[in-house]
């Protein structure tokens, strides 16, 4: 299926959702922080990726609280994070909205990290996947929760080119860090 997507290197997308938040009195919403279950999963997310292979070259982020500390969080488990951009516009992003950010990444770059916000997210991988490995799109249709990961594989010249239908959901994890 990869192969039908386009010619050039294979490049994927990882999407992460950013962890449990906290919803605080009178705290307004782009401003909320992580729950405590937020602050566990947040790291198991980034062990997850790198115990995957799924090092980000970039990371795109929200500037909402809760995705800046997931991204903050997962990325102190590897040993070089790589270079992170924060984007207003990934905050209650749509799938147009979210394309438009992806698309404008350097061709350069084989592993985008996207850390975000649902129902946008969710509904990103659904547009993109033209198919899943074993249940994945399934499992994603069912539910995305906080801080799930998944990671589309799809073969490109460069980001402009990624299209809905032209990606193959490789995995869908959710990772939950341990209760101290």
């Amino acid at each position: 299926m990869i192969e039908r997507a386009g010619a050039g290197p294979l490049r994927r997308l990882v999407v992460l959702r950013h962890a449990k938040s906290a919803w605080p009195e009178g705290v307004e919403d782009h401003r909320r922080p992580l729950a405590p279950r937020g602050l566990r999963d947040a790291p198991a997310a980034g062990r997850a990726l790198a115990a995957a292979g799924s090092l980000p070259d970039l990371a795109l982020c929200s500037t909402a609280v809760r995705a800046r500390r997931t991204w903050e969080m997962a990325a102190a488990e590897w040993a070089t994070p790589p270079t992170v951009r924060y984007d207003r516009r990934l905050y209650g992003a749509g799938v147009p909205e979210l394309l438009e950010v992806v698309r404008e990444t350097p061709p350069e770059v084989e592993t985008l990290l996207v850390v975000g916000h649902n129902p946008g997210l969710e509904e990103l991988v659904q547009e993109l996947a033209e198919d899943g490995l074993d249940d994945t799109l399934e499992r994603v249709r069912e539910k995305f929760p906080t801080a799930a990961i998944a990671v589309l594989a799809w073969r490109g010249t460069g980001w402009p080119a990624l299209a809905p239908g032209t990606a193959l959901l490789t995995s869908f994890t959710v990772p939950r860090g341990a209760k101290q």
